[in-house]
């Protein structure tokens, strides 16, 4: 099979696509017809594939769990296709209709479903047993076996089409508690057994996949619910912005230094409950006016904010909350030809730079047990201690291919650095694909270095004692 990508307008494969089939560990792109006139006229290719999947005419309500695994695998051999910021506002800002998103997410949410649950199926057994891993998996099945009554239905009438939504609404409200509820599964197998490194490493390399894949569904379904509300003028009442400016989630001219202000005072608030004192805030934009690109504004927040969060915790602590002069979060921002990138410096003592791998492992964390802190809109936020936060805010800054590092100075502080694509047409959505590779990641996880490396200090120790031991008083 001939692996192609393609760069048709967005809204020629939302006529009608069919997710692609992918063979072995050659990741495909999305094939895009070739009509843009007829809304489901499709290339001979796609006709192809959507037969494949539409084959035994149609998916009975009722499923058993042996039909059902069935079903996973036959979606798991297809690859998702991504999509980049582009082609969402290019959707929803041409008039979209609420019929042509159903033709495209009934191929495409399957795909993405059946992919993470084929990945959820090679955890550690031990992780599998924990009921918060198992209920999440739950959620993704029967996610799957709505999204799948609906597989075969070409030709929609309005009601389908509404029924689709509020099932497009159900998958999107289940699935609001499962980065929480993923997390409480760690930690419920932290609590019963050790983690050896095998399992360590298979744990770290599913929930960076897992995540992205929620990240990228999530926003799939959020664009149509999007595109209903718009249908019927109810506006954006299930969508976390009410600016007319918005396409669903994503703002085209997004004001980088808003966010970044906005990100600062929520960290600050919450910075100040809990020490009683917050570093300020001093911005450096480097362009000649404020930078703004077309992004997603709540996922730029949560990358500050969290950035924010461990600046300010870091300088407190370093300093004191009882100094008199705590020095401020510096932000610096600056756009290139191709990228825009942002970086948060604190005065927070720093840290050694070997360790800035530790720091983006899910199990890992600094703080004690998570602490709730009470924020605007009711909800409890975390100041630290699930070893979640950079972690995901590395999965956010790469969902549309850009990244998050660290630069720590040990003894002065660190420069955690966003990177941003500045086009919006190159910005793709950078999605896992489950393949013959990944099974071997999963089965044979490389957990030993090929490399020398230096003794731990505890080794160290040891030695020195076992030295002390045969000389002493040397």
């Amino acid at each position: 099979m001939n692996c192609r990508k393609s760069t048709r307008p967005f809204h020629c494969l939302l006529r009608q696509l069919a997710p692609v089939k992918h063979s072995q560990d050659c990741h495909l792109g999305a094939r895009f017809n070739n009509s843009i006139t007829c809304a489901v006229q499709t290339s001979s290719f796609n006709m192809k594939q959507s037969r494949n999947l539409s084959s035994n005419s149609s998916i009975p309500r009722s499923i058993d769990d042996k039909e059902m695994a069935l079903l996973v695998d036959k979606y798991a051999k297809y690859s998702p296709s991504p999509l980049s910021v582009q082609n969402f506002i290019d959707f929803g800002s041409r008039a979209a209709t609420e019929k042509s998103s159903y033709f495209f997410l009934r191929k495409e949410i399957p795909v993405r479903l059946a992919n993470i649950i084929k990945e959820i199926s090679y955890l550690p057994p031990r992780l599998l047993k924990m009921p918060s891993i198992d209920l999440v998996r739950s959620w993704y099945l029967l996610s799957l076996r709505e999204c799948l009554e609906f597989s075969t239905n070409e030709n929609p009438s309005p009601k389908a089409v509404k029924k689709f939504t509020e099932a497009v609404t159900r998958i999107r409200n289940r699935h609001n508690t499962v980065v929480k509820t993923v997390a409480e599964g760690i930690l419920e197998l932290k609590a019963t057994s050790e983690i050896d490194n095998a399992s360590d490493a298979s744990i770290q390399y599913f929930l960076d996949r897992f995540y992205m894949m929620r990240i990228s569904i999530r926003m799939l379904l959020l664009q149509h619910i999007f595109i209903s509300e718009q249908e019927e003028g109810s506006g954006f009442a299930n969508i976390d912005s009410g600016h007319p400016r918005f396409v669903g989630l994503i703002d085209p001219e997004c004001n980088i230094s808003h966010v970044i202000e906005d990100a600062y005072e929520n960290a600050r608030d919450l910075c100040e409950e809990y020490y009683l004192v917050a570093p300020g805030l001093q911005l450096k934009d480097e362009s000649s006016c404020d930078v703004k690109m077309a992004y997603i504004p709540s996922h730029l927040h949560h990358m500050a904010f969290e950035l924010f969060k461990n600046a300010m915790r870091a300088t407190v602590e370093y300093h004191g909350k009882h100094c008199e002069h705590i020095p401020p979060v510096t932000v610096t921002i600056a756009q290139g030809p191709s990228e825009l990138s942002i970086k948060i410096s604190d005065r927070g003592g720093g840290f050694p730079h070997p360790e800035t791998c530790t720091l983006f492992k899910y199990l890992y964390t600094t703080a004690k047990l998570p602490m709730q802190i009470s924020t605007h809109g009711g909800d409890s936020t975390p100041l630290a201690g699930y070893g979640y936060g950079l972690p995901l805010s590395r999965i956010y800054a790469r969902y549309f291919n850009g990244d998050l590092i660290l630069c720590p100075q040990e003894g002065l502080g660190t420069d955690a650095i966003i990177y941003l694509n500045a086009f919006s047409s190159r910005s793709f959505e950078h999605l896992p694909v489950f393949n013959s590779a990944t099974k071997r990641q999963y089965l044979a996880p490389q957990t030993k270095s090929d490399w020398t490396h230096p003794p731990s200090q505890k080794q160290m120790t040891n030695s020195s004692e076992v030295e002390e031991k045969k000389h002493p008083g040397k």
